[in-house]
């Protein structure tokens, strides 16, 4: 087995001032700043970048770096590199000479004038505004980017805004969010990010497709049975009791992740590989999934929530027992969906789409269901019935491609098995130490939005859960599954009725 070198052809991001606006908050401590290092250590980053941390905290320029620098180390080592020291020091110092810091409320124009001097005195004029915060702070941020005249472009010099999930609670929500951000800038300046698009897996779902004619060929309702999508997690909602009880699994994982799993899967091939043609295509496909009734969506949809069971020999709590959670909460920590596309492609293939916590193992993964052959030549054998084969896609933790291959086992009867061919990317590639958020930053500094969604395929993903959202408040019962199992008996009952199983996890 050859392994391939990792070479890349990209070249060093602009000069850019880049704000972290919730420069205290865990997704910049764990991720965001891992990420900045590791593109650093890939040459990515050029000598021009300064990052400036946002938040009300008092903390000095040195102090904040140094906090950075050893919560990297002691935390989220095993993101940057291996061995006794994860963090080169030359590297890091480099990179913490650009490091600073603007003690200020989100909500104080104050703030956004000492953003202002920042830019001024960076030497240049690009800048990205980060929006590591809580979700009510989005419109409240870009609308006083907007008044400072911060978001203004000049002909050598960008301004762009990132906005990290939940965007919007549901459809209406999302539309206002959309409307307030496109009264201060232009969509080429916004980027609405996913992290699971940052992963090299999910990103290798379109060049498997497009660039292998063998695939093709089958990637469609005459050799597809149905596809599924899977999100699985082992752990529970631990310090996030406040959040998730206002968002639940649906809302946290359908829209966004699952369904760009989904378009990757569904869309049509684009023209080019560039961020218009690829977003439009998988806009388009969101927005042709089947709007269910009320009646429909209750009975295409399952809710449910853990309770105390064991895992690895583990006593876990039920979810009512975690910290920040009502006794009697009724949110959901899992969800199955069954979903139509309609187009000529997928009419008449559905897509099952399910996620939860603490379920049996960590896999996210797409496993879509060949037909069987159209006519099998193993009457009277002991091979009556042929078991379903499948192409299955991990997206974590062991990132590869499998497709299964039926063959006659070795001997004087005529028994098969189920043969898997794939690779693990481990296997083939020299994989760095990584964060998953690398290419997604490195994109918004270049102003690359493949991977980021638009506006109107935000808007038709809400729109395709918004009957799910509104069946459930009509009827917020949810059933229940021990820590450790894959959800409720229901779930397997989804797909019971329609004669089919899930692909078993692992």
């Amino acid at each position: 087995m050859t392994t391939v070198r990792q070479t890349s052809k990209a070249q060093p991001a602009p000069a850019t001032t880049l704000f972290l606006f919730g420069a205290h908050g865990d997704l910049v401590k764990r991720l965001l700043m891992p990420a900045l290092y590791n593109l650093s250590r890939d040459g990515l980053l050029g000598d021009g970048l300064r990052i400036v941390g946002v938040d009300h905290n008092a903390i000095s320029d040195i102090d904040f770096a140094d906090k950075l620098e050893a919560f990297i180390r002691n935390e989220a080592a095993s993101k940057v590199g291996n061995g006794a020291d994860p963090l080169d020091p030359a590297r890091w110092a480099k990179l913490a000479k650009g490091i600073s810091y603007v003690q200020g409320d989100f909500l104080d124009d104050s703030t956004y004038q000492a953003l202002a001097a920042k830019i001024a005195a960076s030497g240049t004029g690009n800048a990205v505004f980060y929006l590591a915060t809580a979700p009510r702070f989005f419109s409240e941020v870009v609308r006083r980017l907007g008044a400072a005249g911060l978001l203004v472009e000049g002909p050598e010099a960008f301004r762009r805004v990132v906005i990290e999930k939940p965007f919007g609670s549901d459809l209406h929500t999302a539309e206002a969010l959309n409307a307030c951000l496109l009264k201060v800038m232009t969509e080429k300046q916004i980027y609405r990010i996913d992290h699971y698009l940052g992963k090299e897996t999910v990103q290798n779902i379109l060049v498997s497709r497009f660039s292998n004619s063998l695939f093709e060929a089958f990637w469609n309702n005459h050799y597809i049975d149905h596809v599924q999508i899977t999100a699985a997690e082992t752990v529970g909602v631990e310090t996030r009791g406040s959040f998730y009880e206002h968002t639940g699994a649906l809302r946290d994982m359908v829209p966004n992740h699952l369904f760009q799993l989904l378009a990757m899967v569904a869309m049509e091939p684009p023209a080019a590989f560039g961020a218009d043609a690829v977003r439009g295509e998988k806009a388009k496909v969101v927005g042709a999934i089947r709007p269910w009734s009320i009646s429909e969506a209750r009975a295409n949809s399952v809710r449910g929530q853990y309770v105390a069971g064991e895992l690895a020999g583990q006593a876990l709590a039920g979810y009512r027992e975690e910290p920040n959670v009502a006794a009697d909460s009724t949110t959901e920590t899992y969800v199955a969906l069954k979903v139509m596309i309609d187009n000529w492609r997928w009419v008449g293939v559905p897509f099952y789409l399910r996620t939860g916590k603490r379920m049996s193992v960590r896999d996210t993964e797409i496993a879509i269901c060949f037909k069987p052959a159209p006519y099998a030549p193993f009457r009277d054998t002991p091979v009556d019935e042929m078991q379903p084969t499948y192409l299955r896609i991990q997206i974590q933790p062991n990132e590869g491609m499998w497709f299964d291959l039926l063959a006659k086992r070795p001997g004087p009867a005529l028994d098969m098995a189920n043969i898997e061919l794939g690779f693990a990317y481990k296997d083939f590639f020299e994989m760095q130490p990584s964060t998953g958020y690398e290419t997604l930053i490195y994109d918004c500094l270049t102003g690359d939005q493949t991977l980021f969604q638009r506006a109107d395929n935000i808007e038709n993903g809400w729109r395709a859960v918004q009957p799910f959202l509104d069946a459930w408040k009509e009827d917020a019962s949810v059933k229940h599954y021990a820590a450790g199992e894959d959800g409720p008996a229901a779930g397997d009952e989804l797909l019971a009725r329609d004669g089919r199983t899930w692909h078993r996890l692992g």
